[in-house]
C-alpha cells in the first residue's frame, strides 16, 4: 500500500505553513522522525521516512525556505518505550515537529507529549482513533486514516456481498481492536453476526491454532487485520491450511497492499478495503511512484 504523493505534499506543505510562523528565518527546521526501524513494521517505517525525505529533496532540501535537519529514533513499535523516546526528541533534541508513528500505542504516547508540550506533530500512518479524538490538539495533524474507517468499510462490503456469519482475527492491541469495532458496527447493523472474535498477542505470528478453529467453526467468511511481515505470514498460512477456498478472506488493506510480493499466489482472491490502493490510475501517483523507484534503487513504496 503506497503513500500517494498528495499525502506527502499535504504533510510537507502543512509543516511549511506552520513552521513559517514559529521559527526564525535563520533557523533550520528540526524534524524528529519516530518510526519503526526494526521489527514487524520496519519496512513501513522506512518507506514513510523515504517518502517524506524524497519530497523535501524535490523542494531543494528545504521547507518554508529553511534547511531541514532530521533526528531519527527507532520507535521499535514498542509503546513501553514511546514516552522516553518522544521526550528525548522534544527535550534533548528540541525538535520543531514530530513525525510518527506506525504502531497505534506509540502514536498515542506521542500525541500526549505533543499536546502537553505544544510540539507540532504529524501522524503519517498509525490509525488510533484517539489521536484525532480525545488526544487531539491544534498542533496535531493526521495525514493517514483512523482504525474505525477501515474496519467499517470492510464490514459494509462483506454485508453487501451477502455474508451472514463471520469470524474476526487480529492482533490484540489498539489498531486491531478499533478495526474490529468499526467492522462490527457496520456488519451487525446490516444483520450480520460475528460468531467468534480471535485475538493474537502482538507481534506474534503463530496462527495454526486459530486456523484450525476457523475450519471447525465453518463461517461464511473471515475478517482479518495484520500488517507488514505478519500480514505476509497470515495470508500464506491461511492459504496453506486450505481455508481460502471455503472461507473467503477479507480484511483492511494492510493485509495485502505492500505485501503482495511476499505473499505470491496465496493472496489471490483476498479482498481488502482501504483509503488507498496499489496501482491507482492517477497521474500524480504514478509520478510519485516513478520518482520513488528512481531515488531508491527500484523499490516500491507502501503506506
Amino acid at each position: 500500500m503506497r503513500i500517494p504523493k498528495s499525502i506527502i505534499q499535504i504533510l510537507s506543505v502543512t509543516l511549511a505553513a506552520l513552521l513559517s510562523s514559529t521559527i526564525q528565518a535563520e533557523d533550520s527546521v528540526k524534524v524528529g522522525m519516530m518510526l519503526p526501524a526494526t521489527g514487524t513494521y520496519a519496512r513501513l517505517g522506512s518507506n514513510i521516512q523515504k517518502g517524506f525525505k524524497l519530497y523535501v529533496e524535490e523542494q531543494g532540501g528545504k521547507l518554508a525556505g529553511r534547511d531541514v535537519e532530521y533526528v531519527d529514533v527507532d520507535s521499535e513499535a514498542n509503546p513501553s518505550k514511546a514516552v522516553d523516546n518522544v521526550n528525548k526528541l522534544i527535550k534533548q533534541h528540541n525538535v520543531d515537529v514530530l513525525v510518527g508513528s506506525v504502531h497505534s500505542g506509540v502514536a498515542m504516547a506521542m500525541a500526549k507529549s505533543a499536546k502537553s508540550s505544544g510540539t507540532l506533530m504529524i501522524v503519517p500512518n498509525a490509525g488510533a482513533n484517539q489521536v484525532t479524538g480525545p488526544f487531539c490538539g491544534p498542533n496535531i495533524f493526521r495525514t493517514s486514516f483512523s482504525g474505525w474507517q477501515t474496519g467499517f468499510a470492510t464490514g459494509e462490503a462483506m454485508a453487501e456481498k451477502g455474508f451472514k456469519k463471520v469470524v474476526t482475527i487480529t492482533w490484540k492491541y489498539g489498531a486491531g481492536e478499533e478495526m474490529v469495532e468499526g467492522f462490527k458496527e457496520a456488519f451487525e447493523k446490516s444483520g450480520g453476526q460475528i460468531i467468534e472474535q480471535m485475538w493474537i498477542p502482538y507481534p506474534n505470528v503463530e496462527f495454526q491454532a486459530q486456523l484450525t478453529q476457523i475450519a471447525a467453526l465453518k463461517p461464511d467468511g473471515v475478517f482479518a487485520f495484520f500488517a507488514g511481515g505478519g500480514a505476509i505470514k497470515f495470508v500464506k498460512d491461511y492459504a496453506a491450511a486450505g481455508l481460502k477456498e471455503n472461507f473467503p478472506l477479507y480484511g483492511t488493506g494492510f493485509l495485502t497492499d505492500g505485501t503482495l510480493q511476499g505473499q505470491g499466489d496465496a493472496a489471490e482472491g483476498v479482498m481488502t478495503a482501504l483509503h488507498y490502493a496499489d496501482e491507482l490510475d492517477v497521474d500524480k501517483d504514478k509520478a510519485f511512484r516513478e520518482a520513488y523507484a528512481k531515488a531508491y534503487d527500484g523499490e516500491t513504496p507502501d503506506v
